[in-house]
């Protein structure tokens, strides 16, 4: 077996580039962007709406179709007072300073309203004039495309040529057309404009004429039509699932905001199934992983279960569709294991010698996480038909589990990227310098996560409650695989230091532990994995100052000597990782614990404008002023990140459901840590219900259908 060094990726970085190299190619920066998204579209631009800056650009099917889009008034850029993205819409509201009275207050907006469609984009530009008199400008609009692929612009590469533009047939409304290797794009605009053709792309130019108090409105339409398709096209599919019933009131009115925001952009990143087109699934995020990937899938699908099962089911679908059937190191598939990303073509990143195939299984959780989605989904409401019609793809995951700790030494459940050209690290911590020893070192693969052995316990254990609810078979060999896989962690992975005991994030190859004090210890606790002294000392260590600051819970401990809080995950603060914290520590009784790594998420949602990113920097960095930092490439939104809102109200109210009994269970927090909360949309199998809590955290209304029994739990 092949042995890859942990290390490779993060020594390729530090090298620097080749002397020879005439240029550092960096990947784009993306904390200062609008960032919208619609499934397999996204729009990235410049606070202006503008399309110019590194990266920016419209995205169809991870290729630029529009790499340039410049908004002026007589040459001059209007001038930037605010911007927001929501979901797939981006508002932006400026003022063209040299035109209308004289003095310090501006007397002419400029606004643009941009909204992301199947078939491309459309927006409106609103010139309103409030000076004394008459306004006239000429605006002009210069736009096109380089058809670069995304892979190149994430690696830095500098935008190509425009393509050229035609005006094509078909009415004077139509101005402009270009074509890719994959797509042709049109542009279509409102009456009144004239076409100009520049060096390169085009551009259209209005007259404008506005009387004090008057509005013109233009309009610019960008369609997009696939030419070439690949094998994973999917379409957008936000409409095929409905969360207009969730909504939260709280005296907190932020938790509203974080919620609210947070299930918009999750339904704006919903795709559907090429194969299957009634199935949907939750993209991994914008720009750079606006596709199938298993383990965010399945925990976007889990968290948001309080919400309705629609989304897990089709998750479900689409990975078990895609079930490893034979053994490959060159993809990592090996019988029964469910993939990590699916891609339109091949991904490479030479910087650090990365070359994935467009079907990639280099993971080693989503194979349990997705048999805890079958269960958790079946507790909450997924019907038993569709359970038993998963049963083939349950029986091979299974599979898979009992063959991984057969063929490993130790019985543990490992990883080590065999083709060389892989993921070095294969959780959810996938970077090459994310396992840390606690002198800082870089643990050495194959490698055993302290998460993927309770992550497979509790895989096994929803599995046997399964054949036994739903196939009528016993579960007694799974618990006793269960619980002999929980002796092995139990005696293998807790360590200790000055400040007690903890369980280590992983065993590096030579079976020593990875001890490394990090977040991985918090996805143990609600698996089933602990005993009671156990969850205490794991729920201590997540809550010390040492991982619990003011906005989450850091990757890796600022004791360590490779602490760094804008690391990728070698300090930063991931926000589903806090979220599934707060959710373990909330399951295991630790509610005063959890309430404040519940403030902290939310605290640092009130911070990205309730838009939590995929990850972000602590305030410890140097010279900050108590907020958190962005982290510049961090996805925006992201799957995970966005159904932390399911986390939120789950733990707040203490959710738990078991539709197979009808019954609705209840264990709000005591006091809420948001003051009094009224959540509407919970679904147990299909039907609405909304629950109700004062700010001690007593149960105020419940109203749920006759058929459910709703029970409330004494407070503890």
């Amino acid at each position: 077996m092949a042995m890859v060094d942990n290390v490779r990726s993060l020594t390729t970085r530090c090298q620097g580039p080749a002397v020879a190299e005439p240029r550092r190619r960096e990947q784009p920066w993306l904390h200062d962007l609008q960032v919208s998204v619609h499934g397999n579209l996204t729009c990235l631009t410049d606070t202006a709406g503008d399309i110019d800056a590194a990266g920016t650009g419209l995205y169809v099917d991870d290729r630029r179709v529009v790499s340039h889009s410049r908004l002026t008034c007589d040459g001059s850029a209007p001038t930037t007072v605010s911007a927001t993205s929501i979901g797939g819409r981006t508002e932006v509201l400026a003022v063209a300073r040299h035109l209308g009275d004289d003095g310090p207050d501006p007397t002419v907006e400029v606004r643009r309203r941009r909204v992301l469609c199947d078939t491309g984009l459309e927006e409106r530009v609103s010139i309103t004039s409030r000076a004394r008199h008459e306004v006239v400008t000429t605006v002009r609009l210069t736009l096109g495309g380089d058809g670069a692929d995304l892979a190149d612009v994430k690696g830095g590469a500098a935008p190509g040529p425009l393509l050229h533009a035609d005006p094509p047939a078909g009415g004077s409304a139509l101005l402009l057309a270009w074509a890719d290797e994959r797509h042709r794009t049109t542009v279509r605009c409102s009456a009144g404009a004239t076409q100009v053709q520049p060096d390169g792309g085009g551009a259209v130019t209005w007259d404008v004429r506005l009387a004090p108090g008057t509005t013109q409105e233009l309009s610019i339409e960008v369609g997009v039509e696939r030419v070439a398709p690949t094998p994973f096209d999917a379409e957008p599919a936000g409409a095929r699932i409905d969360w207009s019933a969730v909504v939260v009131r709280a005296q907190d009115a932020r938790l509203d905001l974080a919620v609210r925001a947070s299930v918009t952009d999750l339904g704006a990143l919903l795709l559907s199934d090429p194969d299957a087109p009634e199935d949907v699934f939750a993209a991994a995020g914008t720009p750079w992983f606006l596709t199938l990937f298993g383990r965010d899938a399945i925990w976007a699908a889990r968290m948001t279960l309080p919400f309705g099962t629609d989304l897990a089911g089709g998750t479900l679908r689409t990975l078990a569709r895609r079930q490893g059937t034979y053994t490959d190191a060159g993809t990592a598939e090996e019988p029964g294991k469910i993939l990590h990303e699916v891609r339109r073509t091949g991904f490479a990143d030479p910087s650090n010698d990365l070359h994935l195939p467009p079907i990639y299984f280099g993971t080693v959780d989503a194979t349990p996480l997705w048999v805890c989605l079958l269960h958790d989904a079946w507790r909450w409401g997924l019907a038993a038909a569709e359970v038993a019609a998963l049963r083939p793809h349950l029986e091979r995951a299974l599979g898979w589990l009992r063959r991984s700790v057969d063929q490993s030494q130790d019985g543990l459940i490992r990883y080590v990227d065999e083709s060389g050209t892989g993921l070095a690290n294969q959780g959810w911590k996938d970077s090459g310098d994310a396992m840390r020893h606690r002198d800082g070192t870089i643990a050495q693969a194959p490698i055993a996560l302290v998460e993927t052995q309770a992550y497979a316990v509790q895989a096994a254990l929803g599995a046997a409650q399964l054949g036994e609810a739903v196939f009528g078979e016993s579960g007694d060999e799974l618990r006793s695989w269960a619980q002999a896989l929980t002796d092995r962690v139990r005696k293998s992975f807790w360590v200790h230091d000055e400040a007690g005991r903890y369980l280590a994030m992983a065993l590096d190859r030579e079976g020593a532990p990875v001890d490394g004090v990090g977040s991985n210890m918090g996805h143990v606790l609600g698996t089933g994995l602990l005993d009671a002294d156990e969850s205490r000392a794991v729920a201590d260590r997540l809550t010390s100052p040492d991982l619990l600051g003011a906005y989450g819970i850091g990757t890796l401990g600022r004791g360590n000597p490779a602490y760094n809080p804008i690391g990728y995950h070698t300090g930063s603060v991931w926000s589903h990782d806090t979220a599934i914290c707060a959710l373990g520590l909330a399951a295991e009784g630790h509610r005063e614990g959890s309430a404040s790594v519940l403030r902290a998420l939310v605290d640092a949602a009130s911070r990205f404008d309730y838009r939590l990113p995929e990850l972000f920097g602590g305030p410890d960095v140097a010279g900050s002023t108590a907020r958190p930092v962005p982290y510049p490439a961090s996805c925006r939104p992201q799957a995970w990140a966005s159904a932390s809102a399911g986390a939120l109200v789950t733990a707040i109210l203490g959710l738990r459901a078991d539709a197979p009994t009808d019954r609705l269970i209840l264990s709000p927090m005591r006091p809420s840590p948001f003051g009094a909360v009224t959540v509407t949309g919970i679904r147990v199998a299909g039907e609405q219900c909304e629950v109700s809590v004062d700010a001690t955290g007593a149960v105020t209304d419940v109203r749920a259908p006759d058929r459910l029994s709703v029970e409330i739990e004494p407070a503890h």
